[in-house]
Order: C-alpha cells, then sequence, then structure tokens
C-alpha cells in the first residue's frame, strides 16, 4: 500500500493522542514528560512497532529550531518578572559561569573514557550542560511540591536562561572543531559576538514588539498572537543573520514582553503554553523517532558512567563554585544540583555534530541521548524524596489562579490587575470600605487560605490576602499607595 498525505496524516495525529494520553501517567506517577514522548517516537520508529523510517537529522534539526524558539519565547514570556528579579545575579551566574563548568568538568572526563579529541570532548560537555526546568516543575506540581524560599525563582531563571549558553558554547566549538586554523581567542570572540548581538536584538525587538501590539488596531484577538508569533521569528531571524545568538534573543524578547503589560497578554500566555505544549510534543516525537535504540547499546557502560559524572560531579562542582559569593545553604545547594535535569535541549543539540559532519558525530549523539535519559530517570524519580529529605519542602499551598478574566478594549478602559497583601501589612483588619479605595478601583475577587471571597465594602482584609481588581491605570497607582507598603 502506498503511503498517501492521509495516512501521513493519520499517523501523526495518533501519536500526538497518544502523547497528551501518556501525560495523565506523568500526572499519576510522576514520571516526567520527556521520557513519555521520547518512548513513543521511538515505538513508533523503524525499530520499533510503528516502523517509521526516519533517519534525517537536518530536518529534524529544523523542526528542533522552530519548536525551541517558541518553547523558549513562552518560557520567557511566563517567568514572574517580580520573583526572579530578587535573583537575577544568582541566575546569571549559574546560566553563564555554571554552564561553562560544568561543560569544562564533563568534557574533561569525557575525554579520558571516550578517547575523543580534547575539542570534541569539550564540546560533548557544552551540548549536555543546559538543564530542563519545565521537567522539574512537572515532577514537583504532580507530587504537590512546593519549595521554600528563592529555590523555585532561581532554577526558573537558570534553566531558562541557560539554554542560550549551552547553544552558543555548542555552535563556538563546532566553529573551532570544523575550522581548525581558528584559535581558541577567535573562538571566543565569536562566543562574545554572539552574546552581545543576541542582548541588543531582543532588546530591540521587545520595543518594536511592545509599541505594535500596543498601538497597532486588530479587529480581531487571535491576531495578536499571530502578530507575535511573526515578531518572533523575525526576532530569531534577524538576529542569527546577524551572527548573534537567535535563542537568546527570543528568550530576552518574551522576559521583556513578559514583565510589561500589553492589550490581550492573558490570552497571549494561553495561546503560548498551549503552543509550547504542542512544541514539546513534537520535538520530543520527532528526537525519538530518530534514535535507533540498538545504537545505544554499545555506548551504555561509559554512559552509565558519564552519567553518573554529571550527577554527582560535574554539577555540584559547578553549583557550589557558581553559587560561592551568595548566600545559599549547604542543603539548598545540594538540592540545586540534584536538580539539574537534562531535557530535550541536549539531544537536539547533539544533531548539531551530525549536520557539521564532525567525525564522531554517531557517537556523540547516542551518548548524549542516553546520558539525558539516565538522568531524567534518576534525578526526576527521586526529586521529591530528595526535597524532602532536605526539608526544602514548603509547607504553604502553592498559589491558584484566579478564576475570572476580562478582555480589555476601547469599550472598556479598566483591566484586571491582582495583588497580594504580604505581612505584616498596614491593612491587616481594615475593612474595604475603611480604606477609602479611589472610584477606579474595585476588588471584584479575593482569594485567602485557599478560598475565594465576592467581597462588599465590610469585608475585613488580611494580610496574605490576593485581591483581584478591576482598575485603571491612575487608579491602580492610588490603591497601591492605599494598600502596599509591600505588596506583591
Amino acid at each position: 500500500m502506498s503511503i498517501t498525505f492521509e495516512i501521513i496524516l493519520i499517523v501523526v495525529a495518533v501519536l500526538i493522542l497518544l502523547s497528551v494520553i501518556v501525560s495523565k501517567i506523568s500526572e499519576r506517577f510522576g514520571v516526567p514528560l520527556l521520557l513519555l514522548f521520547l518512548a513513543l517516537g521511538m515505538l513508533a520508529g523503524s525499530e520499533g512497532f510503528g516502523g517509521i523510517h526516519f533517519d534525517d537529522p537536518y530536518l529534524t534539526q529544523n523542526i528542533s529550531i522552530i519548536a525551541l524558539t517558541i518553547i523558549l519565547f513562552s518560557g520567557g514570556l511566563d517567568t514572574p518578572w517580580k520573583s526572579v528579579k530578587s535573583v537575577m545575579k544568582e541566575g546569571i551566574s549559574l546560566a553563564t559561569f555554571g554552564v561553562i563548568l560544568t561543560a569544562a568538568v564533563f568534557g574533561l572526563f569525557t575525554y579520558f573514557i571516550l578517547k575523543l579529541s580534547l575539542m570534541e570532548s569539550m564540546l560533548v560537555g557544552a551540548i549536555i550542560s543546559s538543564t530542563d526546568a519545565a521537567a522539574v516543575f512537572a515532577i514537583l506540581r504532580s507530587r504537590g511540591i512546593n519549595l521554600k524560599g528563592r529555590l523555585s525563582p532561581l532554577l526558573e531563571l537558570e534553566s531558562g536562561s541557560n539554554d542560550p549558553m549551552a547553544v552558543l558554547l555548542t555552535i563556538t566549538l563546532i566553529s573551532f572543531i570544523t575550522n581548525k586554523s581558528d584559535s581558541i581567542l577567535a573562538a571566543v570572540g565569536l562566543l562574545l559576538l554572539q552574546l552581545v548581538i543576541g542582548v541588543i536584538v531582543g532588546w530591540i525587538m521587545s520595543k518594536i514588539s511592545l509599541f505594535l501590539i500596543n498601538k497597532i488596531k486588530l479587529g480581531y484577538e487571535g491576531l495578536y498572537q499571530i502578530l507575535i508569533i511573526g515578531l518572533l521569528f523575525l526576532t530569531f531571524g534577524a538576529a542569527t543573520l546577524l551572527k548573534g545568538s537567535g535563542f537568546l534573543s527570543v528568550y530576552l524578547l518574551g522576559v521583556l514582553l513578559g514583565k510589561e503589560d500589553f492589550l490581550h497578554k492573558r490570552s497571549v500566555l494561553r495561546f503560548f503554553d498551549s503552543t509550547a505544549w504542542f512544541s514539546q510534543i513534537i520535538l520530543f516525537l520527532t528526537l525519538g523517532l530518530l534514535v535507533f535504540p540498538s545504537r545505544l547499546l554499545p555506548v551504555m557502560l561509559p554512559g552509565l558512567g558519564l552519567a553518573m559524572i554529571l550527577i554527582f560531579l560535574a554539577r555540584p562542582t559547578a553549583i557550589f563554585i557558581s553559587l560561592a559569593p551568595f548566600h545559599f545553604s549547604i542543603r539548598e545547594k545540594l538540592f540545586i544540583s540534584w536538580v539539574g535535569l537534562r531535557g530535550a535541549v541536549p539531544i537536539v543539540l547533539a544533531t548539531y555534530p551530525l549536520v557539521a559532519g564532525i567525525v564522531h558525530a554517531d557517537l556523540i549523539f547516542n551518548i548524549v541521548f542516553f546520558v539525558v535519559v539516565i538522568s531524567v530517570l534518576l534525578q526526576g524519580t527521586l526529586l521529591p524524596w530528595i526535597a524532602k529529605k532536605l526539608d526544602l519542602e514548603s509547607r504553604e499551598p502553592p498559589k491558584k489562579k484566579m478564576p475570572l478574566e476580562i478582555v480589555a478594549g476601547e469599550m472598556i478602559p479598566s483591566e484586571l490587575k491582582e495583588i497580594e497583601i504580604t505581612t505584616p501589612s498596614k491593612v491587616d483588619g481594615k475593612t474595604i470600605v475603611e480604606l477609602n479605595l479611589p472610584p477606579g478601583y474595585l476588588i471584584v475577587l479575593i482569594s485567602r487560605a485557599g478560598a475565594y471571597i465576592q467581597p462588599t465594602g465590610n469585608t475585613v482584609l488580611r494580610s496574605g490576602d490576593r485581591l483581584l481588581a478591576l482598575t485603571e491605570k491612575d487608579a491602580l497607582d492610588q490603591a497601591l499607595g492605599i494598600l502596599c507598603d509591600n505588596c506583591e
């Protein structure tokens, strides 16, 4: 039977549906979704039940670039700026020095274990150096674990911002290996150039994007999401064309847009949350199809040894050195070390040597894939237990999203804004009517201890309350002055 477009469409649809269904296994048993999606891809592949022969690293890389661009932008857009701002220095240290140290230590042991050249070994270290926050928080949410203190924002910032650095190191080392006449100084210069151009393009495009989103008058809400997709890919393309880091640019674009207010922000966030999930499914399935399980057997023993080195030596060394100037306890550093789960990015980066035609590219890809699987399986499975043993599990329940929203527009000058009254507070114990809030600020819902309260003028406010208010901008500034000493 000839393979028609309809058959291909049905196969793709079945794989996507199965990916959504197996997500319930992750929720119930805490199995990382990465493993489940990859397993589906491998089962559908040429050595699995599906029998789909797929061995195209070029197509895989192109699909991966599109998917990672969306995933990184969505991660930046969702980054809670107020919380990560307090750990910015620590996060940047982990995303730069932490990545470089992990790559160096892991690369050194790769050199002795795999007998590759020093530059190829360091390339393996660079490929494996980034972490996956999505896998971490999916496991924590599935087990109902909320972390203490600054751990959550730090891990979120580190994982979102260390992917571009890993990409930069990988591209720089591949350039050095394939152009042996280039000096190490030239490679370092290329790395710095990509960083600087990536930051500049991301910042400029954030200003342009914010202006267009708020000023252009589109007749349909759904067109704003399409507008942002166009701006997102324009940012990546422009940065890459200028020899900068496209991945860094789109992540920075997401972060800078996420900290600002713009039209239809809530619907945009929902749209990119769904789009990022779809991108992850397509990405993991494609990577799973590219893997031939029989080729993993010869690398199992060295791969297991390198995985142990990554988990128990390379990552902890990088964390303890990178966080040395900052005030974190030994327990917190141990936990951050353990949370260094590898994800899709290392497997995607492992396709770069294949495309570049590096001699030991097949060995590099299989080793990286095996190490990622062991990392997710071991660290992901024991993550909740480690959090409890180190006494880093917060007793506070995770914050729930307010079950109410409104779409602002020309006819509705007000928009919904959420604030939290922290402890201590000058309004604790006072009724709403006593506060004399401005007319343009209307509290429509209060979240307290996991329950929701529909307020009246006689409702008494308490420290820890989260207020959802329909407000105009001028009224919001006045209300914050009345309600807050240190509102979040």
